[in-house]
């Protein structure tokens, strides 16, 4: 397979004109990007490059983003349903075609459904590539917080859903990946029976929440299935033009290596070095305020800055995405409670609106991009239906 080489990848210049403008978009104009991208001259296929994925090619392809999702699953569908590329008819089918679908991280805590959103978007992923489209994620500091152990923002519900997957997958007699996507299909009926079962079997409540607890420390510590399952996605993602993460991408982080950073979480993550003493949880990835799932630097309201720290914001943005070759970068982990927004001439977007019912349980929303213009998806339902859209040239 052919890869990509980031010294390959041309550098924009320090000064990306932009034109703002206003506009409104139907489920049939989203159905016409999804047809269009379909129709036509066959476009070229998609070259990922990096174990996991860190450099992806894919010409011509519409791109979403979706932000934090936190165990909600209808909230996660609903979303998936507004950009156009999952089916309305209870099948969680695959729908956009070509499409390339990132998701910036924060899948788990807060909400009782994480797994069953993992199961989802892996279905979805396959489904996606035989289409000639694909699904990315890029991890958050809540995956890398289950993966140490640290579970304190985990849901109830999530561990009683950690204790029915165990089961689940104890039982199976299919095949990892079939049983894994499969999942999304089954835990509805499973947390219908375990809701049940609570309130017939109460005093024992507490016995099953401990079984939940080590549940998931089976499935989430370092070379444990789910661990596994996260070790497979990125902390940092590069696709065409544009830089995902969850927290924020830094010079320095650039200077260490994109793809060292990835690989070096992915084998934590497997557990491929556990029985090594020296060696440390990736620090500069997933630990410090400023690590790539933490770091808040470009998610910051602009009233809570004076000029000099904006300016110093600003040119530090400018020069991480100089040094990573790229015109934009989109980024989750704090809730924006304005929506979807761009900030430093379109140079950064913040895409975690706080759609989970464990956070804000707001209206979810989208950001796509396609031909090198991003705009806002929104649901008509919503009063501020028009999309903020920047075109980059």
């Amino acid at each position: 397979m052919a890869s990509l080489c980031l010294n390959s990848l041309p550098v924009p210049p320090s000064s990306l004109p932009r034109k703002l403008t206003q506009t409104s978009l139907s489920s049939s104009s989203l159905l016409d990007n999804n047809n269009n991208h379909s129709r036509g001259c066959a476009l070229k296929p998609i070259v990922v490059s990096g174990d996991p994925p860190t450099f992806v090619s894919a010409p011509g392809r519409r791109i979403l983003a979706v932000g934090d999702l936190h165990g909600d699953l209808k909230q996660a569908r609903y979303a998936l349903q507004l950009a156009g590329v999952l089916s309305s008819d209870g099948r969680d089918l695959w729908t956009g075609g070509e499409t390339v679908l990132v998701q910036l991280g924060d899948i788990l805590d807060r909400g009782e459904d994480e797994i069953a959103i993992l199961s989802l978007l892996r279905s979805l992923n396959k489904q996606a590539k035989a289409k000639g489209g694909a699904v990315f994620q890029v991890n958050g500091n809540h995956e890398t917080m289950n993966v140490e152990g640290d579970f304190r923002y985990v849901d109830s519900g999530g561990f009683d859903e950690c204790n029915d997957f165990l089961e689940y997958i104890n039982g199976s007699e299919d095949d990892w990946e079939e049983t894994f996507t499969s999942w999304v299909d089954v835990s509805e009926r499973w947390k219908e029976n375990r809701t049940m079962s609570k309130s017939y079997w109460g005093p024992l409540n507490l016995l099953k929440r401990q079984k939940g607890v080590i549940a998931r420390s089976i499935l989430f510590r370092p070379g444990g299935l789910l661990a596994r399952e996260l070790a497979r996605h990125a902390v940092v993602l590069k696709v065409n033009d544009w830089v995902f993460c969850h927290g924020g991408l830094l010079p320095h982080h650039v200077a260490y290596g994109i793809e060292r950073m990835n690989k070096e979480v992915s084998e934590w993550m497997k557990g491929l070095h556990e029985n090594d003493n020296n060696l440390k949880v990736p620090f500069i990835a997933t630990r410090g305020y400023d690590s790539v799932v933490w770091n808040r630097l470009y998610s910051r309201d602009s009233s809570d800055l004076v000029d000099y720290q904006a300016k110093q914001v600003s040119s530090t943005l400018e020069e991480t995405l100089q040094a990573v070759g790229a015109k934009a970068m989109v980024v989750g982990h704090t809730p924006q409670t304005i929506g979807v927004n761009c900030k430093y001439n379109c140079s950064i977007w913040r895409v975690d609106v706080g759609m989970s019912s464990g956070v804000l349980n707001s209206r979810p929303e989208v950001l796509e991009i396609i031909d090198d213009k991003a705009r806002v998806i929104r649901s008509k339902r919503d009063i501020h239906s028009g999309l903020q859209a920047a075109a980059y040239t």
